[in-house]
């Protein structure tokens, strides 16, 4: 095999595990509109934070078992097996709310939760292992552009198919979804190669390299700052949503076509910005330069509290984490070890990722209990969630800063050893 063959073969995988997304995600968007519509009808949208509370116990069960099936089928067989039995779980749900097992609705919002999180982070693992830096600069914005045609044509079946077939019926599709996703993951492993797996010292879940290296214990904390932001943007689009569109096939019509659109900017952004941005901007100046543009927007609808101020400020925070954010975070991950890019990566990208958004939630929740039982003033004004979401984001700029700070610290040190090297 020629040099030449042997670098476009784990470019020819990224890809194909680009397309693998594409399914995934798909079939997300079905689960996503259906499960926050069934659930917003089932127990109003006020409850929300009660059962987002609950999404990192579900998320943390899903990653130990992650952790266990690593290491003992390997990567690429892990992959294969958390996709089939997530869309086995969805269908079990959705066998549960025809029934009329109304929890299921809340068990189908937690795995909803969880299952995204947990294979789309052993995507990246993948990538993250069979890309150099140069080419993920140039590569993980297109990656996410072809995931998010999936996504597009996700939303925009939910919003043309909903009032037609019903909600529910819905997640008959995003099951399924989930088969030709892992079957393109495992062709995607046998062009880039299975990444070559340490012995496992530290534990299921590597818990012990955060002690070890210091930009796992920064990306923690920008995913939980992050995500801190995230949560209370989308309940307070929910909540606005709750309140303009009361019948539940039309509020699940209204979130695919919303997710359309923000999945089509997304995509504009993954093709079009990402790569120029990383190409030519600094990581430092491109993570600082995104909590800056949420800033405005939530300043917006703090100030002009509407269904379309609301959406817009969602819709950007999402266009954002989904293209620069992510394709300028796995960056990060690339000169790490296996253990790190693996099950690190998981705990902080899948468990600290919904952990950030439970906490958050729970303390809405409880905010909102005490406002009402204690001093009998109703529910939280809509102004409490855009002023945590600014307070939020001054902490995310502070995280932002210090971790680029130590990869640039990081890099002069390499610089420094090539030069040793070289005399």
């Amino acid at each position: 095999m020629s040099v030449m063959e042997e670098d476009r073969r784990p470019v020819a995988g990224a890809l194909m595990v680009g397309f693998a997304a594409s399914f995934l995600l798909c079939g997300y968007e079905f689960v996503r509109s259906v499960s926050t519509s069934l659930f917003i009808g089932a127990y109003g949208a006020h409850n929300l934070p009660f059962v987002m509370t609950l999404a990192p116990l579900g998320t943390f069960g899903m990653v130990w078992m992650y952790g266990v099936l690593l290491s003992r089928f390997g990567s690429r067989q892990t992959l294969f097996l958390t996709s089939v039995l997530s869309g086995g779980g969805i269908l079990a749900c959705y066998g549960g709310i025809l029934s009329g097992f109304h929890p299921a609705v809340g068990v189908l919002y937690v795995l909803r939760e969880a299952y995204i999180v947990l294979i789309i982070e052993q995507y990246w693992s993948f990538i993250n292992s069979v890309l150099r830096d140069d080419q993920g600069r140039k590569y993980n914005g297109p990656i996410c552009g072809i995931a998010s045609v999936g996504a597009i044509c996700g939303g925009l079946i939910v919003g043309q198919t909903a009032k037609v077939i019903g909600s529910e019926h819905l997640l008959i599709f995003a099951g399924l979804s989930l088969l030709p996703a892992a079957v393109l993951a495992w062709w995607a492993y046998g062009l880039g190669g299975v990444p070559v797996q340490e012995p496992e010292k530290r534990g299921k879940l590597a818990l012990g390299l955060f002690r070890e290296i210091p930009t796992l214990r920064y990306l923690a904390g920008l995913i939980f700052v992050t995500q801190m932001v995230s949560a209370v943007l989308d309940l307070r689009f929910s909540g606005l949503v709750e309140t303009a569109l009361p019948m539940q096939d039309e509020r699940t019509a209204y979130l695919g076509h919303f997710y359309a659109l923000l999945n089509a900017c997304a995509f504009v952004f993954q093709f079009g910005v990402a790569p120029l941005l990383l190409r030519f901007v600094s990581l430092r100046t491109a993570h600082l330069g995104i909590p800056v543009v949420h800033l405005i927007t939530c300043g917006v609808l703090l100030a002009y509290p509407t269904l379309t101020t609301g959406a817009l400020a969602y819709l950007v925070f999402k266009t954002l984490d989904y293209s620069v954010f992510r394709a300028a975070k796995e960056l990060l991950y690339i000169p790490l070890s296996f253990d790190a890019r693996y099950r690190a990566k998981e705990v902080i990208d899948a468990f600290g990722y919904r952990a950030s958004k439970g906490m958050t939630s729970g303390l809405i929740a409880l905010a909102g209990t005490i406002s009402y039982r204690v001093f009998n003033i109703g529910r939280l004004p809509g102004s409490v969630y855009p002023l945590v979401a600014l307070g939020a984001l001054g902490v995310w700029s502070w995280v932002a800063w210090a971790i680029t700070r130590s990869e640039d610290d990081r890099g002069r040190r390499l610089r420094v050893s090539e030069e040793v090297a070289d005399l």
